[in-house]
């Protein structure tokens, strides 16, 4: 069974539809999808319709973001539910805060480069959230940079002079949220050297005691070093790894399947949750 448990449309920063995305997942071959957008929920229902006529397994989850050290930290918090308000705020919140970071982060640029808050807005779409990947498009458009990859690096990176934070919660507290609202917490990408420093051992271990489920072992960032410490780690805990794409369409190169997660670790998963596994099937068994 192909499972892959990260995947972004254009609710957040993939370029695709819900629907869209399901219909990729059930085109490169896979039985199992998590439709995890950033901070929101809204893309659940069309994509349930979808992967129902697809006779697609959906794990409806979301990428929660937290920091930890100073340092951004995602959650995918999967199966939890979308009306426990303390959760929904916290996502609420992040999104308005990462808004408005977008828009800081486009003024800084428009003093060196050909863009406009107004036409990064607009590859959004109205009334969607506005992130880095859209203002990486407007930087394409206008000739700056060749690929968002590039913009990344170049402009978009934690470290550059264009940067600004945003708001979010500790991970602590965000774990502890998901789990309120019967989710199942995993940490993503724990050990993407080439964003920004990784969090430590000792931080996990906290996050452990939060209620932090399980790790992405298995993702394109994560180097084999990286992977290697998380698979020790994820055993010394008892917590699930998982594998994924963290597929955005043509936002990265990132391909579905690229990654995999076990039927055993989904099972874990679908136990845990509050929700069930869309789509029926064999999925959890």
């Amino acid at each position: 069974m192909r499972i892959d448990l990260h995947t972004h449309s254009n609710v957040s920063d993939g370029t695709e539809t819900p629907a869209a995305v399901m219909a990729a997942a059930k085109a490169a071959g896979l039985d199992v999808v998590a439709l995890t957008d950033h901070d929101s929920t809204a893309g659940w229902a069309e994509a349930a319709a979808a992967a129902e006529e697809l006779g697609l397994g959906l794990v409806r989850g979301a990428e929660v973001s937290a920091r930890s050290q100073g340092i951004t930290t995602h959650l995918l918090s999967y199966l939890h539910d979308p009306a426990h308000e303390p959760l929904a705020r916290m996502m609420r919140q992040v999104t308005a805060a990462r808004w408005e970071r977008a828009e800081a982060m486009t003024s800084r640029l428009a003093a060196d480069f050909p863009i406009t808050w107004e036409a990064v807005a607009a590859r959004a779409g109205a009334g969607r959230p506005v992130g880095r990947p859209h203002i990486a498009d407007e930087l394409i458009a206008q000739g700056v940079v060749v690929d968002r990859e590039q913009a990344f690096q170049r402009l978009l990176h934690p470290s550059g002079p264009y940067y600004v934070r945003y708001w979010s919660v500790e991970a602590e507290t965000a774990v502890e949220l998901i789990r309120e609202a019967g989710g199942v917490p995993v940490f993503a990408h724990p050990g993407a050297t080439a964003r920004q420093r990784v969090v430590s051992d000792e931080a996990i271990a906290r996050l452990v005691r939060a209620g932090l489920a399980g790790l992405e072992v298995r993702h394109r960032d994560n180097p084999p070093e990286q992977r290697a410490r998380l698979a020790a780690l994820a055993e010394r805990h008892g917590l699930i790894q998982t594998g994924s794409s963290d597929y955005h369409g043509a936002g990265k190169p990132n391909r579905l399947g690229e990654n995999l997660t076990s039927q055993a670790a989904l099972a874990q998963i679908a136990a845990r949750g509050r929700l069930p596994l869309v789509g029926g099937g064999p999925w959890a068994s």
